[in-house]
């Protein structure tokens, strides 16, 4: 006997059912339905948007993919929610921020006040910043799904998310050429294999210290759907870990943040980096954070100097989502400002200064 629908399957089945009427609707004679939404997908240029003149060779934000407006129409509306993170691990790199050196079997360790982080990589290659768009979404499905719940619309929901790929494709905004497909599998596969060890010490009964220690992967578990005849991917399900569940769904008060659109379109790892570090340690204030503390955290493979070269050219192009970046003298070397454009000169009149801990 079947069992009955989760809440995100029942979600799921009333946008794709949507979806697909707004496709036929449109559909020319004799195409298929993969053949016209990949059609539409193809055409629908008209929203991209150029990097302004003076800035191309600066700028950390890469053109907006084709059709990347034409989310009411070809995705399901699901998975147009709020991009959302979890705040516990935004100012550590949980991933590589390379797209050249794939870290396989390595391990980074993050010594923090209270403990540490491990991140170890798997054999076929350490997570990416940019496979990590997958635990986005899912964080941000489970978030969406939470708060209907709480609302009363619908049961509580699983671990599992099951979307179409251009479903991913689209919430990461990427294009859905070349081999994106593909890839999709392979950084399903990284995740799964990319795992934590937080180790936190607290104070127990009596005053004793205690020690203690958990380790999960970025993903638990994936199940990927291909077409047999070109392999080409159709629908995945992603089991997100318990770390991640028991902090959106369970926790009675999430530590999630939300995550700006244009976040996707951050080329540089390091850029992504700091976003993370910026949403996490200024919010809509004002954060202050010494360049090593930031190499530090940062898992980088480079020299400080040549870390720093890269950070300086963010900082020349100004150009993240939500904040601007300066740099100033602190007592230890260089200091990173980051500002949130938007605050009130009230949220500015302290800065959180983290040059203690370089």
């Amino acid at each position: 006997m079947r069992n009955a629908p989760t809440p995100l399957e029942k979600i799921q089945s009333t946008a794709l059912a949507a979806h697909r009427r707004a496709i036929e609707a449109q559909a020319l004679p004799g195409e298929t339905m993969q053949q016209a939404q990949m059609r539409y997908l193809r055409e629908s240029d008209e929203s991209d948007v150029d990097i302004p003149k003076g800035k191309a060779s600066a700028s950390a934000l890469r053109k907006m993919p084709r059709g990347d407006a034409q989310a009411d129409l070809f995705v399901p509306s699901m998975w147009d929610v709020a991009t959302k993170d979890s705040r516990s691990l935004m100012d550590v790199a949980v991933f590589r921020l390379s797209k050249r050196d794939k870290r396989a079997g390595e391990t980074i360790r993050y010594d923090l006040v209270d403990g540490y982080v491990e991140v170890k990589a798997g054999p076929d290659g350490m997570a990416s910043v940019w496979d990590y768009d997958i635990v986005l979404m899912a964080i941000s499905c489970l978030t969406e799904a939470m708060n209907r719940h709480r609302e009363g619309l619908c049961e509580k929901p699983g671990r599992t998310v099951r979307p179409a790929v251009v479903d991913i494709l689209k919430f990461c905004r990427r294009s859905d050429g070349g081999r994106q497909y593909e890839e999709i599998e392979n950084a399903l596969d990284r995740l799964k294999n990319t795992t934590l060890k937080i180790v936190r010490t607290r104070k127990g009964r009596g005053g004793r210290t205690m020690r203690e220690v958990e380790g999960e992967g970025l993903l638990s578990n994936y199940r990927v759907s291909s077409y047999a005849q070109n392999g080409t991917v159709a629908s995945v399900e992603i089991e997100v870990p318990n770390w991640i569940y028991r902090e959106v769904v369970e926790s009675k008060h999430p530590e999630i943040l939300t995550v700006h659109p244009n976040y996707f379109l951050i080329e540089p790892g390091l850029g992504r980096f700091l976003y993370r570090l910026a949403r996490r340690v200024a919010g809509r204030g004002r954060a202050r954070w010494s360049f090593k503390l930031i190499y530090k955290r940062s898992g980088s493979l480079g020299s400080f100097k040549e870390f720093s070269r890269m950070l300086r050219r963010l900082i020349s192009a100004n150009d993240l989502p939500e904040y601007t970046l300066a740099e100033d003298e602190g007592k230890s070397g260089p200091m990173l400002i980051i500002t949130n454009r938007d605050a009130l000169p009230g949220e500015l009149s302290e800065a959180i200064d983290n040059e203690a801990d370089a």
